[in-house]
């Protein structure tokens, strides 16, 4: 074997471990769309449409939570020791909320799980970028983006099978959350064989190790690849990365508004009320708790194929128009999607199927357009010294928003009509167009990130 195809290979198996973390990531937000079903019923945790909300909403706001802190964790202690306590967070709190015995305790074990899904969504997509030589760097993001909806459709998978076999049984839903174990000890057992990331060992000035992880991930020219990131590391002050300075620096904080309304942009759009309430909001169009179920892993399917061909296409698109594009797209098919919930010129087994083509076909749009642009943006947008910590800003942008919406959505079903609520979501795709035409320029980003110094 040469030693070329040896590097390549030992970088396609890290960023396949990595990516692990964005499949629990997935799994783990899209579980709860068929287990939420079975654990609200009477005999099980009792949970009506306000308590279905925070249940789903307590994961976002420990998300929060662990994309803030992530930074500065794995600033302090490096990307892959970070990973690996990611991956027990996740393998403890798994179990905990399979025993989970009422509202209650399902709130408090899923906040806990929470933090450790911000924390991987967070540093994932960086780690990934730091590991990657230029040529590879956005492919191996993109597969983040895909392990992502592999994971939520791996969820449906399981929920589907489990539902409609032994949904009679009530406690079936703690099987399915308890599955997601298996990736995570799987996560932890391989973080120990990983690269770290050269360009943090750069930052600790441990040059000699940073030079031989870059000539095992196959970066060329390492010399002078060390030797321009190291003068650009002694460019900026020695001292430890300071909120102060950084947002005192004019193209810093733009950068960060910059990031922080991608972030919101990515969540704006519903996606996430139909990855959390999918079996939910099919079973009140008329279809049936098991079609619901089955209907979810077509959806899934769809996403992860979608989000394969479009990593593909956006790699070496325009970033920019490529997020306009999906956008627009995202507002025809939600209001496709209203007004066919609203109409009452079809049978209740032509709207099922319309519904399910129009929801496919948002799904499809935004997983394979929009959101693994919006992480391809984040991940390279933010310069070294600071990226760890305003990716985490971004990051948690993404959760607080995703919160706010998982918390009211069902009772905004309950008071506007899934159609009604469908249309909102439309406009508010349309004034994510808006704001990409106001902070999202390429090229006003690529000199920012070229001339800030902190």
């Amino acid at each position: 074997m040469t030693s070329k195809s040896s590097n390549l290979k030992f970088l396609n198996y890290c960023v396949y471990v990595i990516s692990l973390g964005g499949f629990l990531f997935g799994y783990d937000t899209g579980v709860i769309n068929g287990a939420l079903a079975f654990m609200s019923r009477p005999d099980q945790l009792n949970l009506g449409p306000s308590l279905q909300g925070v249940v789903s909403s307590s994961l976002v706001i420990g998300a929060c939570i662990g994309a803030l802190g992530c930074g500065k964790v794995a600033d302090q202690m490096g990307r892959k020791k970070t990973l690996r306590l990611i991956a027990i967070v996740f393998t403890a709190s798994t179990f905990l909320c399979a025993l989970a015995i009422n509202f209650w305790s399902m709130s408090i074990f899923r906040f806990i799980l929470g933090i450790a899904v911000g924390a991987a969504s967070s540093l994932s997509p960086m780690y990934l970028a730091e590991i990657s030589p230029d040529n590879l760097r956005s492919a191996n993001v993109n597969k983040n983006a895909i392990f992502i909806v592999l994971g939520q459709l791996c969820a449906f998978v399981v929920n589907a099978i489990l539902g409609n076999i032994w949904g009679n049984w009530g406690p079936i839903w703690r099987i399915m959350v308890l599955s997601a174990a298996i990736l995570s000890v799987i996560l932890w057992i391989n973080s120990f064989r990983i690269s770290g990331s050269p360009q943090w060992l750069l930052f600790k000035r441990r040059v000699n190790k940073a030079r031989q992880l870059f000539r095992r991930l196959g970066f060329k020219d390492t010399n002078a690849l060390i030797k321009s990131q190291t003068e650009a590391i002694d460019e900026t002050d020695d001292r430890d990365f300071s909120w102060a300075v950084a947002l005192k620096n004019k193209k810093l904080l733009y950068l960060l508004i910059t990031g922080i309304v991608i972030a919101l942009i990515q969540q704006i759009s519903g996606v996430n009320t139909v990855m959390y309430y999918g079996t939910i909001l099919l079973e009140k169009v008329g279809m049936g708790a098991g079609g619901s179920l089955y209907a979810n892993i077509l959806i899934g399917v769809v996403s992860v194929v979608a989000s394969i061909f479009g990593t593909r296409m956006i790699e070496k698109a325009n970033h920019h128009k490529m997020l306009i594009i999906g956008l627009i797209g995202n507002v025809v098919f939600l209001a496709i999607l209203g007004l066919i919930m609203k109409s009452t010129m079809f049978s209740q087994t032509v709207t099922n199927a319309l519904v399910l083509i129009a929801l496919t076909l948002f799904l499809a749009n935004h997983q394979g357009i929009v959101s693994p642009v919006t992480w391809l943006l984040l991940a390279e947008m933010f310069p070294g010294k600071v990226k760890a910590q305003f990716m985490s800003v971004a990051t948690a942008t993404t959760w607080i928003t995703n919160f706010v919406i998982s918390l009211i959505y069902p009772q905004l079903i309950a008071l506007l009509g899934t159609a009604v609520v469908f249309f909102v979501f439309a406009l508010t795709n349309g004034f994510s167009i808006l704001l990409s035409f106001l902070f999202v320029n390429g090229r006003k980003m690529k000199n920012a990130y070229q001339n800030a110094r902190v």
